[in-house]
Parts: structure tokens; C-alpha cells; sequence
């Protein structure tokens, strides 16, 4: 799905909503980019925001504080177990964890296994396509990152659903 589609389909899901804002921060969705390099992470959100993404997105540096981060361990021990991101982009050249030891961390939980990994890389070779899909990532982005790598994946991801909470269902 095109991601103009996307949005535009986001556009027709709010537009019942009241007049104002037309999503609460509290209806989208965290976006985990794991990236060591500050450039690299800088041109990830802006490709997300020339896509008009504006979901609320956190960024590691290494392997390490993304198993934290994920886990709830270290320095982000408060942060709410029940808060987990609903979409990660993964870096696999990291320092201290390496990015296909991330993966294969994330899809080995039962707590984060369901959680879409886009492996973002500059390696092409086809080891680390190959362990990248093995381990269960979701889709694959050689970087840069721009609107064309983030359009080309959509059809693997419900990004609809990965950028937009689902309301409760409610019994009545």
C-alpha cells in the first residue's frame, strides 16, 4: 500500500473525530529507531516526517540500550513494561549488541516477538539479508532511508495499524 494511501486512509479514520487536533498523542503509536550514528538517525525521522509520520518516536544508540529500552532494564528500568514501541527500526552495524543479536533477542521474547522489525543497514550482502530474514525481521531498508525505502516496504507492515492504536473493544 502506497503510503499517500496510508494517510490518506488515517485521514478518513479521524474524520468523524470533532473539530480540533485530529489524533491525541495518546491514539498513536512509539516508534523504536535503534541507530549509533546521530546523521543516520536524524535523516530516519526526517523521512518520517516528510511523510507526515508524527507518532512519537524514541532513539538508541546501541544495541545494549535497545535490549534496556525494550526490556525495561538499566537505565530504563521505570519506564512502563506495557509501554512497548509497536514498531522498531533496527541498525544492524551497532556497537556493544550487534543489530542481528538485537533481532534475534526481540523475536526470541513472547513479550516483543510480535513487534515489526525494519532492519535498516548500508550492507547489501546477502548474509545479512538472509539472517535478517531468518531471525523474523519484517522488511529490510538499505540506508539511506527516504520516502521511496519507507513506501517499498509498506506492503510487508499494517503501518495503519503500527501508527494508529485500535480503539478497545467494549462489551456492552
Amino acid at each position: 500500500m502506497p503510503l499517500s494511501l496510508l494517510f490518506s486512509r488515517l485521514e478518513e479514520l479521524s474524520s468523524d473525530r470533532p473539530a480540533g487536533p485530529s489524533l491525541s498523542p495518546d491514539e498513536l503509536v512509539d516508534i523504536l529507531i535503534v541507530e549509533d550514528s546521530v546523521d543516520d538517525a536524524q535523516l530516519t525521522i526526517k523521512a518520517l516526517k516528510d511523510v507526515r509520520i508524527t507518532n512519537h518516536i524514541h532513539v538508541v544508540r546501541d544495541g545494549a540500550a535497545a535490549l534496556d529500552f525494550l526490556f525495561c532494564k538499566g537505565e530504563f528500568a521505570q519506564r512502563k513494561r506495557t509501554e512497548r514501541p509497536q514498531i522498531i527500526l533496527l541498525d544492524l552495524g551497532l556497537p556493544k549488541v550487534d543489530g542481528i543479536e538485537v533481532l534475534r533477542q526481540i523475536k526470541a521474547d513472547s513479550r516483543t516477538r510480535t513487534i515489526p522489525v525494519i532492519v535498516l543497514t548500508v550492507s547489501n550482502r546477502d548474509r545479512d539479508v538472509v539472517a535478517s530474514q531468518r531471525l523474523g525481521a519484517d522488511a529490510y531498508i538499505v540506508k539511506p532511508v527516504d520516502f521511496q525505502n519507507l513506501s517499498g516496504v509498506t506492503p510487508q507492515l499494517s503501518l495503519q495499524w503500527a501508527l494508529l492504536k485500535r480503539a478497545p473493544v467494549v462489551n456492552v
